[in-house]
């Protein structure tokens, strides 16, 4: 090295002090780093609730068929009353009821954390076969 690189060094410095042009980088990397870290925690739990808010509609509907199903020998009406009953129970509201052959086809609406959540459930008689 001649006196030049003797007196700058390898890293930039000259006599032991920084030079002024990459000062504060390194704050700068960091907050970056902190902010995409904070955007992909808050997109971790919009997630989070979003798939809890599913699977509590899912659960509610299918609540509401099974409670369906058991009153389905007492007709339609009777089916569809006791279904709206269970999804209001579970914090929800019945948007759709039919029963054929004993079997209840239910869909209910549900609202968890300001999301609007449509969840369906069949419930009915097992046949001899099994589950149709």
């Amino acid at each position: 090295m001649g006196a030049v690189g003797a007196v700058v060094g390898i890293r930039g410095r000259r006599n032991g002090v920084r030079s002024g042009r990459d000062r504060g980088a390194g704050v700068v990397w960091v907050v970056a780093f902190m902010g995409v870290v904070w955007g992909v925690g808050v997109a971790a739990l919009g997630v989070g609730a979003a798939r809890a808010a599913r699977h509590r509609a899912d659960s509610v509907a299918d609540l509401a068929a099974l409670g369906g199903a058991g009153r389905a020998i007492e007709g339609r009406v009777v089916a569809c009353r006791v279904a709206a009953e269970v999804a209001e129970g579970g914090g929800a509201r019945l948007s759709r009821c039919s029963v054929r052959d004993g079997t209840v086809d239910v869909s209910v609406t549900a609202r968890f954390r300001g999301m609007e959540v449509v969840s369906r459930a069949r419930a009915g008689p097992v046949g001899s076969e099994g589950v149709p």
